[in-house]
């Protein structure tokens, strides 16, 4: 028997959750289906969010034969069997998985199959493809990023397999509490969320014509506690919120506790995305070398999952935590958007415009720019603000961090310059 992952997979891809951005009315697949003018594409991203069954929904959808191979395990003699088909056929759309092992004999084979059209290829892979395949496959597929499935796509897609006989031959229900839990635990990973919700059901007693799932249940299936969700979803913001401000206050202690948490709860994804916030936030210009480490960490970590992902998130926390601390790029920014939209686009100055064009200087286009690197210094006064804004300042340096710290007497050396002073 196929397990619930496999029996719940879209047909057509107006059955599959998620992926608004390449499945959604006038979005690129979407287009292309509703065309019926398919090339071959690379779909990328973690597990379990929908390649495999984007694949085969847009076979479904064009009635065309559908078959998969794994780059790693299938043979050049699998896709000489598929080749033969594909000319009876007309076409083939092959999904071909974990594509960034694809060798060079098979690819040389595929190559022309994809030239001709007989093959329709859609690769998967949880590998960025820019980095890991081959140039020769790349330059003649689409190349599309596939995301996490958002909380309430999961939540979406447990109710439709709860009430799809094709799930479960017994009635099967699940608490909200539950359920909250496995859309946040799961972390966007579909499949993982369907195998949970199969193991919560198959695990309890089915002498019962009705079986009810709760958290204590959901819990068991995922190995996971509910440590950072409660019924309305505040915990989980509430954890990362503490972490922030744990993190900004310098509370290394505090921010590994809350860290903990989220760990604990699988929450890979929600940690990711609010460390790297964290990092240009918080410590910013004081630390532009941790900046880069965190980020570093952040797709080591992703490229890793739970549980070796804790070791780079924990070198980050404690990182972030004891780094000099900085807010001064951010508010200026900030400070340059409320000027933005309180005067409008006003008008750049007519030296600083494109002069690379016939008919540009006849408009005064870049005539009286002045080029810095002829100058002492690398510098020249000239302004670059439009008039009515010409002495905005935005940014305000903070003393903490030797590389703000040299960023701030720089600034000063160029005000000293505007007024006439000696370096």
């Amino acid at each position: 028997m196929k397990n619930l992952a496999a029996r719940m997979r879209p047909q057509t891809i107006d059955q599959v959750i998620g992926q608004e951005h390449l499945l959604g009315a006038g979005k690129i697949i979407r287009r292309m289906v509703d065309a019926n003018l398919l090339s071959s594409m690379i779909l990328y991203g973690p597990p379990g969010i929908g390649k495999t069954s984007i694949a085969s929904a847009i076979s479904g959808s064009l009635n065309k034969p559908f078959r998969t191979l794994n780059a790693a395990t299938g043979s050049k003699k699998d896709l000489q069997i598929i080749a033969e088909e594909a000319k009876i056929s007309d076409q083939v759309i092959l999904l071909i998985d974990e594509i960034h092992r694809l060798d060079k004999p098979k690819q040389d084979f595929l190559l022309p199959l994809l030239e001709n059209g007989e093959i329709i290829l859609i690769g998967a892979t949880t590998e960025n493809p820019y980095f890991s395949i081959n140039p020769a496959i790349r330059s003649r597929v689409q190349i599309f990023e596939l995301k996490p499935l958002l909380p309430s796509e999961i939540k979406s897609a447990i109710h439709e397999a709860l009430e799809n006989k094709k799930a479960f031959n017994f009635n099967v229900s699940i608490t909200d509490e539950a359920l909250d839990f496995l859309a946040q635990a799961t972390n966007g990973d579909l499949r993982s969320a369907y195998n949970s919700l199969e193991l919560a059901v198959l695990s309890s007693n089915q002498q019962k014509q009705s079986i009810q799932i709760d958290l204590k249940t959901i819990e068991n299936s995922l190995q996971k506690k509910a440590l950072t969700m409660d019924k309305d979803g505040d915990g989980h913001y509430d954890v990362l919120s503490a972490l922030q401000k744990s993190i900004r206050g310098s509370d290394v202690n505090a921010a590994l506790h809350y860290a903990a948490r989220l760990i604990t709860a699988g929450d890979l994804q929600s940690l990711a995305r609010r460390l790297t916030v964290i990092a240009y936030e918080d410590i910013g210009l004081a630390n532009p070398d941790a900046c880069q480490r965190a980020v570093a960490a952040i797709q080591a970590a992703e490229r890793l999952g739970f549980p070796e992902a804790r070791i780079p998130i924990a070198n980050v926390i404690v990182d972030l935590a004891l780094s000099p601390k900085s807010n001064s790029a951010y508010l200026a920014m900030d400070e340059a958007i409320s000027d933005l939209t309180q005067h409008g686009a006003l008008d750049i100055p007519s030296h600083l415009k494109d002069a690379h064009y016939q008919g540009a200087k006849k408009l005064g286009r870049g005539i009286e720019y002045l080029y810095p690197h002829n100058y002492p210094n690398d510098w020249v006064e000239q302004d670059y603000l439009p008039d009515k804004i010409k002495n905005a300042s935005y940014y305000q340096a903070k003393a903490t961090g030797k590389y703000e710290q040299a960023l701030h007497f720089r600034e000063n050396q160029i005000k000293d310059w505007k007024k006439g002073k000696k370096s």
